[in-house]
């Protein structure tokens, strides 16, 4: 399918700072069963935006602008052509062995209780990794109920499992968690997904995880939706949590409070089809 996406970040100073930084992950790379057909960053200010490479290959964007800035606007738009790999990632770009990840982060460290029910979800499956995984998905899903209101960008995988609840981002931090507790390299992933339900506002984009198999490679697994990834998950960026994969992060010098809105438009485009 091809997916077209319309994302508006909006910031707003009550009291304006004399300067703003910025770093943008959210430009996707192609990969087998992913092309970009078109993409765009716009920003609201004048500012020099620089494109590089982080150290998982993802594509970001740096810019930085002087104030004071009463609003800062950070528009992308675009169009990706997907197809569905069943869950497989092939052809990305892979900096690191998958044992790096298998490292654990302040926001997916496992307590006794996660490491328990990563225990019990391996036990009732059967002995292969993808079956485990499989198992984990589904015990995940059941177990956290989705709820956008208790949780927050720095909540860990400990806090909302032990309150059970939580957006994509917590269900996939558990899930990461879990994994790597019981040996299996993974990995967060940032990016859109298409609903088909008819919902294409959506408040945030999507997040799920990759683990890794001997045999198979990287596999997607979207906890917040029970399935493996398919043609409407479109990738972005990779990294050990959502803190390295996070769509935008930077800082402010100055300022007061500051407002937050955020508008994601995932929607299906028509092919064109050329005669």
């Amino acid at each position: 399918m091809r997916i077209q996406i319309s994302h508006d970040t909006i910031y707003q100073y009550a009291n304006p700072p004399a300067g703003v930084i910025q770093i943008l992950r959210m430009t996707p790379r192609n990969h087998d069963g992913q092309y970009v057909s078109a993409w765009r960053i716009d920003i609201s200010a004048d500012c020099r935006v620089d494109a590089q490479e982080d150290s998982f290959g993802n594509l970001t964007h740096t810019f930085s602008v002087e104030g004071p800035v009463s609003e800062l606007n950070v528009h992308v738009e675009g169009e990706v052509d997907t197809d569905d790999m069943h869950g497989l990632v092939r052809g990305a770009i892979e900096r690191f062995p998958p044992a790096l990840f298998l490292r654990e982060t302040p926001l997916t460290a496992p307590d006794p209780a996660i490491r328990d029910f990563a225990t019990a979800a391996k036990a009732s499956a059967k002995a292969d990794t993808l079956s485990i995984l499989h198992a984990l998905l589904t015990a995940v899903h059941a177990e956290l109920t989705f709820d956008v209101d208790p949780t927050h960008a720095a909540t860990t995988a400990q806090e909302s499992f032990a309150i059970k609840r939580g957006v994509c981002q917590d269900l996939t931090h558990i899930f990461i968690a879990c994994a790597r507790s019981i040996g299996i390299p993974a990995r967060y992933v940032s990016g859109y997904f298409f609903r088909n339900d008819g919902v294409v506002e959506q408040n945030a984009g999507h997040a799920w995880a990759e683990a890794f198999i001997e045999g198979l490679g990287w596999v997607g697994f979207d906890a917040a939706n029970k399935i493996s990834t398919t043609d409407a998950h479109l990738r972005v960026a990779i990294g050990l949590d959502y803190l390295s994969a996070a769509p935008i992060r930077g800082t402010r010098y100055g300022g007061g409070d500051e407002a937050l809105t955020v508008r994601v438009h995932v929607d299906q485009a028509m092919r064109q089809v050329q005669g």
